[in-house]
């Protein structure tokens, strides 16, 4: 593009006898105009016109098209602002006259430099194809991995079932062959201990299928805490087992999923309950504590703590993993998996700190889960 029109004549002449197609303006304008039109790789202007000069041209045009090749025109007068241009991305700039070795080396070097770009954009595009498809092998290999990891935890737990059901039901065989009755009462207890292990292992997994589907609303975050001391109260003096209730009655209302926070609570509690009744020294008063308390931006912290045993650190660090468990024979592991899946989805935290003789599991919950929107507070 150049207002002077013998330039544009000779140069049009020698890029299509160089095998170009070619398209002329008088102005920045006319140029703008044909180039929205015809998106040609290559503009060829001259650096001084009247009205919109060719550096504004050159702004112009790389706004519409980051990648096209724009090849300054200018005088002698003007090296400067060529070389300004070329701070703008401008391709390469020539100087009138215009000879034709200059303008086949200014032209060869916009196509390699197309060329380049385009090479480059096929590889970055294989390259995010070849990236895309790892990732679903990767995910789909992660996936597979998981359903192993599920099937050898499941299998394992239902193992130990089987174990005592076959155990029991010996026992009972026992019984019955030699007419004793507390061969058969020791066999009964055996199959009914076991086969309420199965109601819970089924319980728990039809609860963690169902963590994925929560359901929020607004609700004072002592209300599932008050629940599970109320049900838990009597396994507790069973088992001689103090259980002592700190609540925090400055919180306020959260946003949160109140069954799925009940059974994440009724998990811990269970668990301490269960830890006190299994050691052998525990001290002369067993106590399970379960607190409440606020914490910054209107969340809430629950904390369960248990002054029976203490868990080993080398445990600690396992004990939200799939399927562990530090009950032996007797545990299944999907409880804590529940518990700290239901936190996760909550966008809170989890965490435990043991030492001899006291284990304090930890659960924070903000103001409002993650992803949902405020509803309206009501106690």
């Amino acid at each position: 593009m150049d207002d002077e029109a013998g330039i544009r004549k000779v140069l049009r002449i020698s890029l299509e006898d160089g095998g170009y197609r070619v398209h002329t303006a008088q102005d920045a304008v006319r140029a703008l105009e044909i180039f929205k039109k015809h998106s040609p790789p290559v503009v060829m202007t001259d650096i001084k016109m009247p009205g919109m000069n060719g550096i504004d041209l050159l702004k112009a045009l790389k706004e519409l098209n980051p990648d096209v090749e724009v090849i300054m025109i200018t005088g002698h007068g003007d090296i400067n602002l060529a070389i300004k241009s070329l701070k703008f991305e401008a391709t390469d700039f020539i100087t009138k006259p215009i000879h034709d070795e200059a303008l086949d080396i200014a032209m060869q070097r916009a196509w390699e430099r197309l060329t380049l770009k385009r090479q480059l954009q096929s590889y970055t595009e294989n390259l995010e194809q070849l990236v895309a498809e790892k990732t679903r092998r990767l995910v789909a290999a992660e996936r597979l991995a998981a359903v192993g990891e599920t099937v050898a935890g499941l299998s394992h737990a239902i193992k130990n079932i089987s174990g005592g059901l076959s155990g029991g039901s010996f026992v009972l065989e026992q019984g019955l062959e030699l007419d004793n009755r507390e061969y058969l009462l020791d066999g009964w207890q055996m199959l009914k201990k076991n086969i309420d292990k199965i109601t819970a292992l089924s319980v728990d997994l039809l609860d963690y299928a169902k963590a994925d589907r929560l359901h929020y609303r607004a609700c004072h975050p002592n209300g599932p805490m008050d629940e599970v001391a109320e049900l838990m109260k009597e396994k507790a003096a069973g088992l001689n087992v103090v259980l002592k209730i700190d609540r925090d009655d400055s919180l306020a209302s959260i946003i949160c999923d109140p069954d799925a926070i009940h059974r994440c609570l009724l998990n811990l509690v269970t668990n301490a309950l269960e830890a006190c009744s299994d050691e052998p020294d525990s001290p002369e008063t067993r106590e399970v504590r379960l607190q409440s308390r606020a914490v910054a931006e209107g969340g809430v912290e629950y904390r369960v703590t248990d002054n029976c045993g203490g868990i080993p650190s080398a445990h600690q660090e396992k004990l939200f993993n799939p399927f562990f468990s530090t009950k032996g024979r007797t545990g299944t592991g999907i409880g804590l998996m529940l518990t700290k899946k239901i936190v996760d989805k909550h966008g809170g935290e989890i965490g435990v700190q043991s030492a001899a003789g006291k284990t304090d599991f930890t659960i924070r919950l903000p103001a409002c889960a993650e992803g949902v929107d405020t509803l309206p507070a009501t106690d």
